[in-house]
C-alpha cells in the first residue's frame, strides 16, 4: 500500500482484503486458533464453541491508524488483566456485528453510530472454547469513552504500523502444569503485552494485508 494514500484509499484497501459481513457464509468457515502452534493440544472432540465476536476498531489518527485495545479487569474471573479486543460472546439471534458493537458499547462507551465497518477477519477458535469472529471498522480519533470498571482496567491504542510490523510478533512459550510447553505470538508495546489469542488475530489481519495476499 502506498504509504501516502489517502485515508479513503486505505480503508479501501483494508476491506477489500476482510471477508464480506455475510452471517450464513460465516458458518462452518474454516477458522485458526490457539492450537495452530500448539497441534498437540487440541480442542476437545464434539465439544460445540461457544460463539463471540469482537470490534477490531482501527482509530483514524492524522500520524496514521492506530488500534484501539483494552486491559481487563483484574477482577474479572477468566483472563484478568490480559489486552483484548473489545468484545464478548453473542447473545442468541445476534450477529457477529451486532455482538461486536454492543459488546464495545458495553465495555468502553464507544456508541456504534461512531464506527465505520469494514468486514470480517477469520474467526478464531481460543483454548477456552470460544469462537471468535473479529470485526473491523473505522473510528474517529478523540471519541468520548468511559471503561467499564467491572470488566476493563484501562483503554489504549498501540500504532497499527508497530503491531503490522512482523518483527514485532515474537514466539513465545510457557510450560503448563502437566509439562507441555505452549506456543504463542506476542507483541511488547511500551508496558503493555499483546498476547494469545488477541495477538493471534492480529497477526491474522497481517497475514490478510501483508501476507501472501499482497495488493
Amino acid at each position: 500500500m502506498n504509504p501516502k494514500a489517502s485515508p479513503a484509499e486505505l480503508r479501501d484497501w483494508i476491506a477489500r482484503h476482510l471477508d464480506p459481513f455475510d452471517e450464513s457464509a460465516n458458518l462452518g468457515r474454516p477458522h485458526q486458533s490457539d492450537f495452530d502452534m500448539n497441534p498437540d493440544m487440541g480442542p476437545v472432540p464434539d465439544t460445540a464453541p461457544t460463539p463471540a465476536a469482537v470490534l477490531v476498531a482501527l482509530v483514524e489518527r492524522e500520524a496514521g491508524l492506530s488500534v484501539l485495545l483494552t486491559r481487563r479487569s483484574d477482577t474479572m474471573r477468566r483472563h484478568s488483566g490480559q489486552v483484548a479486543f473489545p468484545g464478548g460472546r453473542m447473545d442468541p439471534g445476534e450477529t457477529v456485528c451486532e455482538a461486536a458493537l454492543r459488546e464495545t458499547e458495553e465495555e468502553v462507551g464507544l456508541h456504534r453510530s461512531h464506527v465505520t465497518l469494514a468486514g470480517l477477519l477469520t474467526p478464531y477458535r481460543t483454548g477456552t472454547g470460544y469462537l471468535i469472529t473479529p470485526v473491523v471498522g473505522f473510528v474517529a480519533p478523540d471519541l468520548p469513552m468511559t471503561p467499564n470498571a467491572a470488566e476493563v482496567a484501562e483503554i489504549f491504542e498501540t500504532p497499527f504500523g508497530f503491531l503490522m510490523d512482523p518483527t514485532n510478533h515474537e514466539r513465545r512459550q510457557y510450560d503448563m502444569p502437566d509439562g507441555q510447553k505452549r506456543h504463542f505470538y506476542a507483541m511488547s508495546w511500551e508496558n503493555q503485552l499483546i498476547w494469545g489469542a488477541t495477538a493471534g488475530m492480529l497477526r491474522s489481519l497481517y497475514d490478510r494485508l501483508y501476507g501472501a495476499a499482497l495488493g
